[in-house]
């Protein structure tokens, strides 16, 4: 059976040397030839754009995704529909300002057409479209953000509407024709509305070399080019054209003497890309090269989880810390040679340097196997005769999984020679992987802990299969199907004979969690019978997924001893009976859970996101990793933190120097300010326990006195407290109106609160109590699958809101994104402040937005942000 290495571990070996000549490593290095991408450091090639990960519907309503999703990215523009549009039920451009903006979004893209309910856009005559110009413009203008918006007047009219990709040569000059006097007409109607407007087009789905020239020439003409230059990449091919279609745009610029023009590419990819590190860095490197102003990335599933990005509404996939590395690319890119630039599917390459942090940061990836990274140009001025060279890499985790922080799998310091040059060996890598390289001057503080758990990987599609189909799925033909691990799946397990058998061998005796990764389009939870060795059977329950082939993964543990074993999924058994509906598999993984499960994690300073007037040291001062930061008064130094699940933490600050005190997501912690210490003692350690939420939390350390705060590193491990559970339908809470009780086999207790909503009069009250007053959160555990079922292959799922009142106070409204299926429950925290002793929490609903119902209540859990440490 095929195995491959665990997405976690998928960098393999990284083996480092420095001094090489530039005709490649030595056969020591590598004896299978492999592919060699060159990064050179000292061609700057300009400021990093930060543009490429942008999103089309990546947010649905204010609150989805979180901020704590949002902000680590920088995501600089996201195109959504017009106000009050009907194409989709939520992703209103006026809606989620707020939410993008505050989270550094630079402009939105409004899509105008968006307005029609029906795909292709319905088409009532021009003058309909007209007035609901009118009417979308008066909106904007009345909005507070009206000078980040850029209006999208069409969308792809090279085939909706005006039939610009015709290849009767008479019938495209009369659509062009018609198409370019609208134009003009839309142009000059906004401009004459919104005097100030940005306007993007021509937004076709394609770079149309036929119909550009004419348009450009009419439009400069008329006085109505676009302020922003628009079209869609989509299908794989056009990713290798790219170059090309960017080359021939910029010289038609030049023969018409315009521009240039900002470009936005503002749908890129299909789903075979989007989710996929290794597909997605294809993409983003050509339109980071570029320099393109932006790219989005498309919306062909649902909205409001950053192109499938962002799991649940708080947690990151491994996409997501894909992301989070472009973002974290900071300076001036430099010149990347790939072995083949214009191919689909090789490996590819960002890489920027930064010389006020004394970084450089390398991302790689785009193919499997082995792979030299060659870094030239290290310049010991600013690295010195040491560099520290730190590998970690993140890879696909299926659309609905959510992934920890990609582990470091080398950290070593080299001698920086003559040559200036540094080559890191990957070898064995995953294909849908990319890999971090960071260099940092060396010979000072200490390294990471590489070793990680034994984990392994089995293709479902390699395993002993009765019964059952193997489909292929994200293939370059087939380039809008969901990826796939190994791009391929197994499915139709529906007969009662149905199973899969993986053939497995672990290293020692012990626990071992292995995550099954599957998907189940029943829209309920779906069954499989797991046996080990044909032994001890047991139902495995699947949640519903979006589709059978939008992959979540579910973790089981195993006790195995140390050898070979058989696990077998299967639709029935000879003792337990037929499971419940199906579900498809794509793999499973086995990793070793040691000994201390909740092993801790450590976030260097130098790798957090700060605040310009931080500085970057390097200095012996026995730090934990490369260097330290020191922030003076109110600069602040943020560290992106991951919890596995929800519940208090220890969070340990190693600093030194002046006082500072914590924010957590985004809000003060009250009792965190520290006492200053001398620098010459060494570090401190100052440890907070807070109640962290599933998934991202942004921790920040804000430098309060003139006397900088030296911060060094933020450890994070789980710890006890004082958290309260409720069940929604226990009898000390309050049901009015519609409100009612309901039996749910999937809820925590059997049970579930529904029909909150749709009139003031129907509300939901928890009654609780608090030790003491105070910041506290509220996890509330949820279940909605409320749609807009009328689109043509996106799934309009609707989040429902919550107006949450504390004490009879004005309430806060939430926005609880939809689940999948009325039985899978999910979890938001919510902040609320409450007083000492008795507490009501109050849930309503009378918005008469899409839905006017709050979602099912299942259970709460409430605690303190903040608890003494132990």
């Amino acid at each position: 059976m095929k195995r491959t290495a665990l997405a976690s571990l998928a960098a393999g070996a990284a083996v480092i040397t420095a001094g090489l000549t530039a005709t490649g490593p030595p056969s020591a290095v590598a004896d299978d030839d492999p592919q060699r991408i060159v990064v050179d450091l000292a061609e700057r090639t300009g400021p990093v754009k930060h543009g490429a990960h942008g999103t089309l519907y990546g947010l649905s309503d204010e609150g989805v995704p979180s901020d704590n999703l949002l902000e680590p990215l920088g995501i600089r523009t996201a195109s959504q529909k017009a106000p009050e549009g009907e194409q989709h039920p939520n992703g209103d451009a006026l809606d989620v300002a707020d939410s993008f903006f505050r989270n550094g979004g630079d402009y939105m893209m409004i899509y105008m057409q968006d307005i029609y309910p029906t795909w292709p856009y319905d088409d009532f005559g021009f003058q309909d479209y007209l007035g609901k110009v009118e009417q979308i413009v008066a909106d904007v203008v009345a909005d507070p953000h009206r000078e980040n918006y850029v209006y999208v007047p069409f969308n792809e009219p090279d085939w909706i509407w005006y039939g610009l990709n015709t290849d009767d040569p008479a019938e495209y000059e009369r659509n062009r024709d018609r198409f370019l006097a609208d134009w003009k007409t839309v142009v000059e109607k906004i401009r004459e509305l919104d005097p100030g407007a940005r306007i993007a087009g021509p937004n076709e789905a394609y770079y149309d070399r036929r119909f550009l020239p004419d348009f450009l020439s009419y439009a400069k003409k008329h006085d109505v080019l676009p302020d922003v230059m628009t079209w869609h990449t989509l299908p794989s091919d056009s990713l290798p054209a790219y170059r090309g279609d960017y080359a021939h745009y910029r010289q038609l610029e030049k023969d018409l003497g315009i521009g240039p023009l900002p470009i936005n590419i503002n749908e890129w990819g299909g789903n075979r890309d989007l989710t996929v590190p290794g597909q997605m860095i294809q993409w983003m490197s050509a339109f980071e090269e570029t320099k393109v102003d932006a790219g989005g990335q498309a919306y062909w599933a649902a909205a409001g989880n950053l192109a499938g990005n962002a799991v649940q509404t708080n947690k990151p996939s491994g996409s997501w810390w894909f992301l989070k590395m472009y973002a974290d690319l900071s300076g001036e890119t430099v010149r990347v040679t790939p072995p083949h630039p214009s191919e689909l599917d090789t490996l590819q390459g960002i890489a920027a340097v930064d010389d006020a942090k004394r970084q450089a940061r390398v991302l790689v990836g785009g193919s499997g196997g082995d792979a030299d990274v060659v870094v030239e140009g290290v310049d010991p001025a600013l690295f010195g005769d040491q560099v520290r060279v730190d590998v970690r890499s993140t890879t696909w985790s299926g659309q609905d999984a959510d992934a920890p922080p990609p582990a470091t799998s080398s950290s070593r310091d080299v001698e920086v020679s003559d040559d200036g040059t540094i080559t890191v060996a990957l070898r064995d890598r995953d294909v849908m992987s990319v890999h971090e390289i960071v260099l940092s001057p060396g010979g000072a503080g200490s390294h990471p802990d590489t070793d990680q758990p034994w984990s392994a990987s089995y293709e479902a599609e390699d395993a002993e299969i009765v019964d059952g189909t193997v489909y292929t799925h994200g293939t370059a033909e087939d380039w809008n199907e969901h990826a796939a691990s190994g791009t391929q799946d197994v499915g139709s397990l529906n007969k009662p004979t149905s199973s899969v058998t993986f053939d497995v061998e672990v290293p020692e005796d012990g626990r071992y969690r292995l995550g099954i990764l599957y998907g189940n389009q029943t829209g309920t939870v779906s069954q499989q019978v797991l046996r080990v060795d044909g032994a001890n059977p047991r139902f495995v329950d699947y949640p519903a997924t979006m589709t059978w082939t939008y992959r979540a993964r579910k973790d089981v543990a195993l006790e195995l001893d140390a050898g070979e074993h058989r696990i077998t999924l299967a639709a029935s058994d000879p003792v337990l009976g037929a499971a419940t509906g199906e579900a498809t598999l794509d793999r499973i993984d086995l990793e070793r859970v040691p000994a201390d499960a909740s092993r801790p994690i450590t976030y260097e300073a130098e790798r957090a996101r700060t605040a310009d007037g931080v500085r970057y040291r390097y200095d012996e001062r026995e730090q934990s990793g490369a260097g330290y930061v020191a922030a003076g008064r109110q600069d602040t130094v943020t560290f992106d933190v991951y919890a596995a699940e929800n519940g208090y933490h220890d969070l340990d600050l190693r600093r030194a120097g002046g006082m500072s005190s914590l924010a957590l997501n985004g809000a003060a912690v009250d009792g965190t300010r520290t006492k200053p210490t001398s620098a010459r003692r060494g570090w401190t350690r100052d440890r907070e326990r807070l109640f962290l939420s599933a998934g991202m939390n942004r921790v920040t350390v804000t430098s309060t006195t003139g006397r900088p705060a030296l911060v060094d590193s933020l450890t994070v491990r789980p710890a006890d407290g004082p958290v309260q559970t409720v069940e929604a339908e226990d009898a000390g809470n309050e049901l009015s109106g519609s409100a009612v009780v309901e039996e749910a086999e999937h809820a925590s207790g059997g049970a579930h609160v529904g029909g909150v909503g749709q009139g003031a009069e129907n509300t939901f009250t928890l009654n609780v109590e608090a030790a003491e007053a105070g910041r506290h959160l509220l996890v509330v555990h949820y279940a909605n699958d409320e749609r807009d079922t009328g689109h043509a292959y996106n799934t309009d799922v609707i989040s429902r809101p919550a107006d949450i009142s504390v004490n009879g106070a004005d309430p806060q409204r939430k926005y609880f994104r939809n689940t999948w299926a009325w039985d899978n429950y999910w979890a938001v925290g919510v902040p609320v402040t409450l007083e000492e002793g008795a507490n009501t929490i109050t849930f309503s609903n009378d918005t008469g937005l899409w839905s006017g119902y709050a979602p099912k209540l299942d259970r709460f859990e409430l605690a303190p942000i903040r608890v003494p440490a132990g």
